[in-house]
């Protein structure tokens, strides 16, 4: 059995009398990209310090890429990339002088690193702007030359700390292009981020934080039915068949103006196949069913009780 990109278990920390991590366990496989969900001073950052050894835990074990976060540091160092919070560009220089010293601290040869250096710039299309002062340069081609600064080393997992923070909706969506790429080359992604749309979009399993803790962690799809309020749809514009249905389906609740049913559901397949199933046995043709389902909103909010939310939740939830 593969062993997993990243696995902890029992993660403590604490500064003082604050309880900042109170027994973290996490499993990553790997080439998948794993999200990490949760309010403001909910620990996410203090994960990823300590999984990418920037801080020592106070408490618990992990393994990354195969080595103990406290037994072997420099190993972990070596098979890890992390992109934090806050660009770690020298807006000083160019935008090549920026890889190149990056190559020169990966210790790669003059020739190497600038072979490095010319493939990414070009990958993250950056060749134009190369010559030019980073501090020139937009917020998503930062993140851009970043992440491309990352992949110096050619980790084999890479840490994203809130990767689009402060990008505008065009260069986010740009960033995770980057992101699905890093994983199709079978890297392993680490992702924290204030966007509920950005975890559902990209992860392959989201775990939400709060208070220290897991309170749960799935598929967004696993995750989405924790929360009640799913529900399957069926219109009708014969109000004959609209009648029969009503009649038969006594849970539904009602909308006699729009001909419409509403019959609670998880949205499963099985409770799919069960209501079609129903409607051919009793010869009745819905014009149209809709499966509607909680989103990840519903799910943060059902699980943090909202804490530390902005009211722009949809596009801002830390």
């Amino acid at each position: 059995m593969t062993k997993p990109a990243i696995a902890a278990n029992g993660l403590r920390k604490s500064y003082g009398d604050k309880t900042v991590l109170d027994g973290v366990d996490l499993i990553v496989p790997e080439g998948t990209i794993f999200s990490l969900l949760g309010p403001n001073g909910a620990g996410k950052t203090t994960t990823v310090q300590i999984l990418s050894t920037l801080i020592s835990a106070g408490g618990g074990q992990a393994q990354v890429a195969g080595h103990d976060i406290a037994a072997d540091p420099q190993a972990v160092r070596a098979a890890i990339g992390v992109t934090g919070q806050f660009s770690a560009v020298d807006g000083l220089i160019t935008g090549e002088e920026n890889m190149l010293l990056m190559a020169d601290l990966h210790h790669l040869s003059k020739q190497e690193g600038r072979r490095v250096a010319a493939e990414l710039l070009e990958r993250f299309d950056l060749v134009e702007a190369a010559k030019k002062p980073a501090s020139t340069y937009s917020g998503g081609m930062k993140r851009r030359l970043d992440i491309a600064m990352t992949l110096v080393g050619k980790p084999r997992i890479i840490f994203l700390d809130e990767p689009t923070t402060g990008l505008d909706p065009r260069s986010r969506h740009n960033m995770w292009g980057i992101i699905r790429e890093l994983v199709s080359d079978g890297v392993t992604v680490f992702l924290t981020t204030q966007y509920l749309e950005e975890a559902d979009e990209l992860a392959d399993r989201i775990a939400v934080l709060n208070d220290g803790r897991i309170a749960a962690e799935g598929t967004a799809a696993e995750l989405k039915r924790l929360v009640p309020g799913g529900h399957v749809r069926l219109r009708f514009t014969d109000p004959i068949a609209y009648q029969a249905a009503s009649l038969a389906l006594e849970q539904a609740n009602q909308d006699d103006d729009a001909f419409t049913l509403q019959i609670p559901s998880d949205g499963s397949q099985r409770e799919l196949r069960s209501i079609l199933d129903w409607l051919d046995s009793a010869g009745i043709e819905a014009d149209e069913l809709t499966v509607h389902t909680p989103d990840l909103d519903d799910v943060f909010f059902a699980l943090t009780g909202g804490a530390g939310v902005p009211t722009q939740s949809k596009e801002a939830v830390r």
